[in-house]
């Protein structure tokens, strides 16, 4: 954009320049001109008072002699019938045309222009001063006159230019600022906000950015807020459900029971506290999947115990950190792990690894499989009785992120889930 701007400024200068800058060209060429030809005039003048005092040969060629274009050797005087007093730059019909025309006249030469002025004597002859001005003097002046004016173009150009760049300069810090937020904005920082800056349109627009990004804020706060509400409504059954687990008395399914509802307690403590943070809390965070991983699945090999599901783990040593805020790792962990246990039997085995150099987090099962995938990765729909949300809230996590969800066929005989993370992964933090 500042290049856009340098260009209309230096056309738009150059236009102006040229305008000027010709006209007054051409001035200062006819100036010149004139300079020299009014010099000769005054030479032939001179020279006329001196033919009007004496027609004495000595005394005109000290007469000529005398005068600045004389000394030049610039300066004639032709008499009727005697040698020319002085140097002669034309030839004799010239001056014969001259004589017998009786008016003063200008003759062109090959480098020069020569100034004939007739003069008539007392004893009514004619006699022609002849004043030579060579092209050197006709121009003098002019190449400086002309680089003068070309460095005063070339001056305004570059002021021009100078004035459109700081001008440009301004809107296009303020334009970029503008979209670097938007930019920040849309990849998922909803804490960014945009100082106004620059012409009023500008400020206006960066008022009107952070005015939607403030609403976007607030309704998104709004749905978590909702979320939340609804989380704390399972309370009541929750409240329900232990109270009928500490009717169970003693004994090992009494205490699996009860240690099942303490761990859904605090799953739904966990749900609740994370959808009452503001959005703009979320944006900008971290995790290390290995870690999160290792937590789940500690929670989920209890279950698979319980119903006798052989299990692998692989790849949970090393670290894995990307930019996605920790509950959204740990909601799409649970569900791809979840799914295994709700849609497979309960003697099916399933392996979970984390590929920290490809950037992968694989789920397998030795279950049915996935008939159809496309229709899994839908929202809302499910081919096996299910609300159909679990692998969709994955997929859109991934896709918010710069990854991918993919659904292919497992070794062990199942569906293979990968979750790439793509643009997420990033350094560890210091």
């Amino acid at each position: 954009m500042r290049w856009a701007l340098a260009k209309v400024a230096i056309a738009t200068t150059l236009m102006v320049a040229l305008a000027f800058c010709i006209p007054l060209g051409l001035v200062t060429r006819q100036v010149a001109h004139e300079r020299a030809m009014s010099q000769a005039r005054e030479s032939a003048s001179s020279m006329v008072t001196v033919l009007a005092a004496s027609e004495d040969p000595r005394v005109l060629r000290r007469a000529v002699s005398a005068d600045r274009a004389g000394a030049a050797d610039r300066l004639a005087i032709h008499l009727a019938d005697q040698p020319v007093i002085g140097i002669s730059h034309v030839s004799a019909a010239a001056i014969d045309s001259a004589r017998d025309s009786a008016h003063t006249t200008t003759r062109s030469t090959a480098d020069g222009v020569a100034y004939l002025r007739a003069v008539l004597l007392s004893d009514e002859k004619v006699a022609v001063v002849e004043v030579y001005v060579p092209d050197a003097l006709l121009n003098r002046g002019i190449p400086t006159a002309w680089l003068t004016l070309a460095g005063i173009a070339l001056l305004l150009v570059v002021i021009s230019v100078f004035t459109a760049d700081r001008l440009g300069a301004r809107v296009v810090r303020s334009s970029r600022k503008l979209a670097d937020a938007s930019a920040s904005f849309g990849a998922g920082d909803l804490s960014m906000r945009v100082e106004p800056s620059g012409p009023d349109e500008l400020m206006d627009a960066g008022l009107a950015f952070n005015m939607m990004a403030d609403r976007v804020v607030r309704l998104l706060d709004g749905e978590r807020e909702l979320a939340a509400d609804l989380s704390h409504r399972l309370r009541t059954p929750l409240t329900a459900l232990r109270l009928d687990a500490e009717l169970l008395g003693a004994g090992p399914d009494a205490a699996r029971m009860r240690a099942s509802v303490d761990a859904l307690e605090s799953e739904i403590d966990a749900v609740i506290a994370g959808a009452r943070r503001s959005i703009t809390d979320r944006s900008g965070q971290q995790c290390d999947v290995a870690a999160v991983v290792r937590e789940r699945v500690s929670m989920w090999s209890l279950l698979a115990e319980d119903h006798g599901r052989r299990y692998r783990v692989v790849g949970l040593r090393e670290s894995l950190w990307v930019n996605i805020p920790p509950d959204d790792v740990v909601s799409c962990v649970d569900a791809l792990v979840g799914n295994v246990f709700s849609h497979t039997p309960q003697n099916a085995p399933f392996s979970v690894e984390l590929n920290t150099r490809a950037g992968r987090f694989i789920v397998e099962d030795g279950g049915p499989g996935i008939a159809d995938p496309m229709s899994a990765l839908t929202r809302g729909e499910s081919g096996a009785g299910s609300s159909g949300l679990g692998l969709d809230i994955v997929a859109r996590v991934a896709r918010s992120n710069g990854g991918r969800l993919h659904i292919g066929q497992s070794e062990l005989g199942g569906a293979r889930i990968v979750w790439t993370f793509g643009d997420a992964v990033t350094e560890r933090p210091v």
